[in-house]
């Protein structure tokens, strides 16, 4: 008898526990102590890493965000320390980029050109910037482990999440949340953002001080996704071709006479032509006189190898799709979105577009694997939640973008606040040179161009996949917060 009522106790029990609902906890955090060396330097630090709600108006919890925060321990002050909150794009990516490839203290196992190798896994990463800042890595809602939280048996609207101007809403609340809890109000502080997280910062940095009373020391963009430079219109698609002549120049695409120059030689050439020439040209439209036409395509095609057939065709409006496409189809093969270094292979040489991202679909095999051991094994946070590498968050709301205004806005009323962009020459998607053009749009005046900087690598959208911009880029962002926090001037103009 007592064995029959066992394995009933066991049974039953079996079935409570592998029947639970699979919700992640709303409010919680896990600690974990470790020790690294960064620039030679022995470091020891904590991980905090854990879930933070979201609160509605009637302060009942609607979300809960997913973070790891790093705090450098063994040292006086801690709370004064200069501290960076980080954040990925998509929308719907998660925060796992950055944190496991660039400023976190692990990177990812993976060869010196950022390319996946088996086994996969994660290393120390002696480049961080953990030496001289504390870092928040944040998942937006849906992304990671960041998820919607029922009230009365439903979720809330996804409209309270999902756009530019709600997603900079809640997550500036969540911010001062975070900034009261952890007691970093007397930090410097800085908001670095990948992609569609430059819309993300650049909106957040006037959100931050109106509504949150929170002024900020920095605002950093990598390889910003600035959608106002996304309209079609003739700058945007003039603004693609120093992408274009920089991909063809890694290629040995070019004719021997650009080829053989260094590519910062090259690239000043594209950039002049584009500004001064292919722009007015374009503006023109189908009224462009046919000589001239004929004259700026040759020239296109000096500085893409994309023929002047081909140029005409697309009435000197080359789509970047069409030229990941082109570019090497002579050889059967296509080139990445992101990172036009890697190669692809498409079922058929013929039409306009790749059959798929090279690039992106290479970064997966060596981030996926790698966050979900770390998190867990590293870290020792665990749940049955699926950590989203790209959540659900369609549609977007894209109306009322007024970020770069913001931005600028920000910085006029904050004399403190300074800003930096970082781009890859290699990235097809949110091209360097149209970084360099939003970044000339900010602010028409020019009274604030001396707070403004820009800085170049030879690699793509991740250009910290690249051991040698891996280093360079860390040590840009270490000259940043050092020449940025303020060491008791005024803020004054």
């Amino acid at each position: 008898m007592k064995t029959i009522y066992l394995f009933f106790l066991v049974t039953c029990t079996s079935i409570f526990l592998f029947s639970q609902e699979k919700k992640l906890p709303i409010d919680t955090i896990v600690v974990t102590q470790h020790k690294t060396i960064i620039k030679g330097q022995a470091i020891s630090y904590e991980a905090q890493t854990g879930t933070q709600p979201v609160w509605n108006e009637k302060g009942k919890p609607i979300a809960s965000l997913f973070y790891t925060y790093y705090r450098r321990t063994g040292i006086k002050n801690n709370t004064q320390r200069p501290i960076i909150f980080s954040f990925n794009g998509g929308p719907g990516s998660a925060s796992v980029w950055m944190h496991i490839a660039y400023t976190g203290p692990k990177i990812l196992k993976i060869d010196d050109e950022g390319y996946p190798v088996q086994p996969y896994g994660f290393k120390t990463n002696p480049y961080s910037i953990l030496d001289v800042a504390d870092i928040v890595f944040i998942n937006p809602v849906n992304t990671g482990y960041s998820r919607m939280v029922e009230i009365d048996g439903e979720l809330p609207d996804r409209e309270i999440f999902f756009g530019i101007n709600a997603d900079i809403a809640y997550l500036s609340e969540w911010l001062s949340t975070f900034v009261s809890r952890k007691n970093r109000w007397e930090s410097s502080k800085y908001i670095i953002g990948e992609s569609y997280g430059g819309t993300r910062v650049m909106g957040l940095s006037l959100a931050l001080q109106n509504q949150q009373w929170m002024y900020l020391n920095g605002v950093i963009m990598v390889s910003p996704a600035d959608y106002k430079t996304f309209d079609d219109n003739p700058i945007s698609s003039a603004l693609n071709l120093p992408y274009f002549t920089a991909t063809a120049w890694y290629h040995k695409q070019l004719k021997s006479e650009l080829q053989q120059k260094d590519l910062l030689k090259i690239l000043p050439e594209a950039e002049d032509f584009s500004i001064n020439t292919l722009v007015p040209a374009l503006a023109k439209g189908g009224f462009i006189d046919d000589d001239e036409k004929k004259v700026i395509a040759q020239k296109m095609s000096d500085f893409t190898s994309i023929s002047t057939k081909v140029l005409l065709q697309h009435n000197l409006d080359l789509p970047t799709q069409y030229f990941w496409k082109e570019l090497l189809r002579d050889q059967g093969k296509n080139i990445g979105r992101l990172d036009s270094r890697y190669i692809g292979i498409d079922r058929k040489e013929t039409g306009n577009r790749p059959d798929y991202s090279a690039e992106l679909t290479s970064w997966l095999h060596s981030f996926t694997p790698a966050i979900n051991h770390y998190i867990k094994n590293e870290l020792k946070f665990k749940t049955d939640i699926k950590y989203n590498m790209f959540g659900p968050v369609r549609p977007w709301n894209e109306e009322n973008d007024n970020t770069r205004e913001n931005l600028r806005q920000a910085m006029a009323q904050n004399p403190y606040l300074n800003v930096m962009t970082q781009s890859g020459y290699y990235d097809g998607a949110t091209t360097y040179f149209a970084a360099k053009y939003s970044q000339w749009q900010m602010d028409p005046s020019g009274k604030l161009r001396d707070r403004f900087s820009f800085k170049g690598y030879r690699s793509g959208h991740m250009m910290y996949l690249r051991k040698e911009d891996l280093i360079k880029a860390n040590d840009d962002l270490r000259e940043f917060i050092k020449t940025t926090t303020t060491n008791g001037k005024p803020a004054k103009y």
